[in-house]
């Protein structure tokens, strides 16, 4: 599913300013034509098919558009849902949580913050200590394996 980039209503009260801030022509340069679809349209990979679904790889999880750190390989787990899975990102404010009512119901989108690009949606019925799912495409990451 394809939506506008301008079609979520956010949870906060304003627009936050970006780290890093490229035109489309750029983001399209920099991304493969999959990673534009999900990340700058909000598009979403068929489940099961990412790179990182079943990945038990220790390292962060960055942002694949700009390199921000979003996630840890410790707060991940199987969901079942067919992508990557986690239960909270590693660094407290690194995503942004948006209202996103674009496939007939209500859901929260989360977006990175450094460069406003779509991740994925997260869900109240994941495991503890957070009982949160952030449901991430995993074309919208990459890793830095864990160095031993």
């Amino acid at each position: 599913m394809l939506r506008s980039r301008g079609s979520k209503t956010a949870t906060t009260e304003q627009e936050t300013p970006r780290d890093v801030s490229l035109s489309e022509a750029e983001w399209r340069s920099r991304l493969t034509p999959a990673q534009y679809r999900v990340l700058r349209r909000a598009g979403t990979e068929p489940a099961f098919s990412g790179q990182y679904v079943d990945c038990h790889t220790d390292g962060t999880y960055r942002c694949a558009a700009c390199g921000a750190e979003l996630f840890s390989s410790d707060a991940k787990f199987d969901s079942g849902s067919g992508w990557p899975s986690f239960t909270e990102p590693a660094v407290a404010g690194a995503v942004e949580l948006h209202r996103d009512r674009s496939a007939g119901t209500e859901r929260t989108e989360v977006v990175c913050r450094a460069c406003g690009s779509h991740l994925g949606h997260v869900f109240d019925d994941g495991p503890r200590p957070t009982g949160q799912r952030y449901c991430i495409n995993s074309c919208s990451l990459s890793i830095d394996p864990e160095q031993r």
